[in-house]
């Protein structure tokens, strides 16, 4: 209890110091797209300048992804893949690779709402973790291996919430406690900055009208979670419906489902999501790519999986198999 008066005490002042500065980094382009909104008196009065140049949690983006050296579906076509669990692990940071093609299904995770759930035709490729929120969400993902008890629908309701740049002092319920075991208190003081309290009809409208469709959804999806986990009285299904859009988004064609992404450290990996919760990945590990006394690790929690349309969810990936599958 100390612990948690300790944090809750430090927390309401890092959110007094937090919300008198102004962040620099963009919101997903919302800065230039809004940017009449920003600086009208009616924007100012609402707090709107300030709102819309908050960064987002997590902004990784197709744009991130680096395509050189990409292979289509049908390299490594004859490939017999091994069970990629089966490697040595290198401690808590992932499996020790080895020459040849490996396989495993793992637990994925949503990581943007107010967007289309995966379909069958999208092309998702591999992209860094980055954002204000980037140490905070591979801290969840790591600990949670640890944690079996905590259920994923309790981890993918926690990592909306950060998405949605939630306080930590407005957490209620089931995600409170899920945040607690999982996240550190110092890990915990992180989740206010660059945090956004729950806004008001009049300031959610008037940023509304100024957002082209496709970003207005996200806005409005994250101000929901942000207002449903404030609640304390939420349900996985409620939080589902906010984050999730009914119907799919229209797959590119330039990027087919199962594109290989040629990662830096010189393997090759492909991603095919079942929905966003379940991730079957493959990787090539060429001959001759591991030096003599060298160790590659392939360490998912560090990895998103990301689409080429932008309104689909990109997506967490984890260390964690799932074996009946």
């Amino acid at each position: 209890m100390k612990i948690l008066k300790t944090v809750l005490k430090i927390s309401v002042s890092c959110c007094l110091i937090f919300s008198t500065h102004a962040v620099s980094a963009q919101f997903g382009g919302l800065l230039n797209k809004v940017s009449k909104a920003a600086t009208s008196k009616g924007a100012q009065v609402l707090g709107l300048d300030k709102l819309l140049k908050e960064p987002e949690a997590i902004t990784t983006n197709f744009e991130d992804v680096e395509r050189k050296g990409e292979q289509m579906p049908d390299f490594q076509q004859d490939a017999i893949y091994k069970p990629l669990q089966e490697l040595s692990r290198n401690g808590k940071d992932g499996f020790i690779l080895q020459a040849g093609h490996y396989e495993m299904t793992n637990k994925s995770y949503c990581l943007k709402a107010g967007t289309h759930a995966p379909s069958s035709g999208d092309g998702y490729m591999y992209a860094p973790t980055l954002g204000k929120k980037r140490d905070v969400v591979v801290a969840i993902l790591k600990s949670a291996e640890q944690h079996p008890e905590v259920e994923q629908s309790d981890i993918q309701m926690l990592l909306w919430t950060i998405i949605a740049r939630t306080k930590f002092i407005d957490y209620a319920g089931s995600v409170k406690e899920t945040a607690l075991i999982l996240l550190t208190p110092k890990q915990l003081l992180q989740l206010e900055g660059g945090a956004l309290g729950i806004l008001p009809f009049d300031a959610m409208q008037a940023a509304k009208d100024q957002l082209p469709a496709s970003l207005r959804a996200v806005f409005e999806a994250e101000n929901n979670i942000r207002n449903l986990v404030s609640s304390g009285n939420y349900s996985y299904e409620e939080f589902e419906q906010y984050a999730i859009l009914a119907g799919m988004a229209p797959p590119r064609t330039d990027t087919p489902s199962g594109i290989w992404t040629l990662h830096p450290d010189g393997y090759y990996i492909r991603y095919f999501p079942s929905g966003y919760s379940v991730t079957r990945i493959q990787i090539y590990v060429p001959e001759g790519l591991i030096k003599e006394g060298q160790t590659l690790i392939y360490d998912a929690t560090d990895d998103i999986s990301c689409p080429a349309n932008n309104g689909s969810q990109r997506l967490a990936q984890t260390n964690e198999p799932i074996l009946n599958r």
